[in-house]
């Protein structure tokens, strides 16, 4: 599940790694993005119907088959805001914010510096005019409590969008089973690329402790 103004392109290269591996994988755009309809970006309230309609399809053309979502930033909030949560057996959760205010207070620090956050009410309030929704709809920190699968949360320690303490706090609110991996020298960029080895080691790991943990149950 690709982020926020891309597209499932971007996840091409974790597709032929994971197909290569054995896996059969599912790309597709959110709504208001890629080829996929949608007047606006909702940062994960209406993409999360979009998560829960990819997982049904999935579970229609492969029934009886374990199930993995890999979302990054705008992706992994989808899929942890989705109500019912997901019916997946594990989660790569990458990059993802733990609330909309801290996820705007972020990005405006970037642009405007240390004063940038003071404006983050201002914004988060328009949320609702704009699009039809509050800042209580868009707390993954909340909804993350919900889920009950294996959960492995990547975050990189140089990332600014998402800075590190913020990580570890949706990781923190998580229920176990779960795992934390920090991505050294990392911002709030592609990791796959950014560490492919790594990534690829990590990712095949976890899915195999995962999958034979909900096989054995």
């Amino acid at each position: 599940m690709h982020g926020v103004r891309g597209c499932r392109l971007d996840m091409l290269d974790r597709a032929r790694f994971l197909h290569a591996s054995g896996y059969s994988v599912i790309l597709f755009d959110f709504q208001a993005h890629g080829e996929s309809s949608g007047e606006h970006i909702t940062f994960g309230y209406l993409e999360s119907r979009d998560a829960i309609a990819v997982v049904e399809f999935a579970h229609q053309k492969f029934p009886g088959q374990k199930i993995a979502v890999i979302g990054g930033s705008l992706g992994g909030a989808a899929a942890i805001l989705a109500t019912p949560p997901l019916q997946v057996d594990a989660m790569v959760l990458e990059m993802v914010y733990p609330t909309v205010q801290q996820a705007i207070s972020a990005r405006l620090k970037i642009k405007l510096g240390a004063f940038g956050s003071l404006f983050s009410p201002l914004l988060a309030w328009q949320l609702k005019p704009r699009l039809g929704i509050g800042p209580d709809d868009l707390r993954p920190i909340d909804k993350v409590r919900e889920i009950t699968v294996p959960k492995l949360f990547i975050a990189g320690d140089a990332d600014k969008h998402t800075p590190l303490p913020e990580a570890k706090e949706l990781f923190n609110a998580a229920l176990e089973p779960k795992q934390f991996w920090e991505i050294k020298g990392a911002g709030h960029v592609d990791l796959y690329p950014y560490d492919r080895e790594g990534y690829q080691k990590r990712i095949l790991n976890f899915l195999e402790q995962s999958f034979y943990s909900s096989s054995s149950k």
